[in-house]
């Protein structure tokens, strides 16, 4: 999967960083910026969408919140469906659910078990992959569910957290890498 050179520059213009947040020592990376401009927000959508369709998904999973806003509208202009990926505690029985580490604590993540539909290709979309906790807990839940993960796409990869390497051979494409 390929990624067009502008699509860096947007997502780079498009974040801002917030220090000590949600804790000390950790640099949130916040995507507002982005999604207030309708001519970057428009633009990365349709890159997500181009590789939704490059890589033949049935559906696109959002991974709760930031991924919901990227993934929705991609999975629209695709002809795809979308899988929201939700917090614990946020879908009603039965659900299926993952335990991960973040880089600073632990949480779950769900996914409605009616949603998954077993041999369906999925593009799984977030907003940053640091630690790689959270995108290997959303691609497990949805292999469990029987689904076939066709790759993992994020507006940007911080790779000096290694969180690639904890997604073993599934594709992962960044539209912009901080080293």
């Amino acid at each position: 999967m390929s990624v067009p050179g502008h699509a860096s520059a947007l997502v780079l213009a498009g974040f801002r960083d917030v220090p000590d947040f949600p804790e000390p020592g950790v640099v949130f990376k916040d995507i507002t910026p982005l999604l207030a401009d309708p001519v970057a927000f428009g633009a990365v959508t349709a890159v997500l969408a181009d590789l939704a369709a490059a890589t033949g998904a049935d559906a696109v999973a959002g991974i709760e919140a930031r991924g919901f806003m990227l993934a929705a509208p991609a999975a629209e202009r695709a002809g795809a469906g979308f899988w929201p990926v939700r917090k614990a505690g946020k879908l009603p029985p039965p659900v299926l659910r993952r335990d991960y580490d973040l880089e600073y604590g632990s949480a779950s993540l769900e996914l409605a078990a009616s949603a998954v539909r077993p041999g369906a290709r999925v593009l799984v979309v977030d907003d940053v992959l640091a630690t790689g906790g959270t995108a290997r807990a959303a691609c497990e839940l949805l292999e469990e569910g029987g689904a076939e993960v066709v790759g993992l796409v994020v507006l940007l990869e911080l790779a000096f957290l290694s969180g690639r390497a904890r997604l073993g051979d599934r594709p992962v494409v960044a539209l912009h890498v901080q080293d």
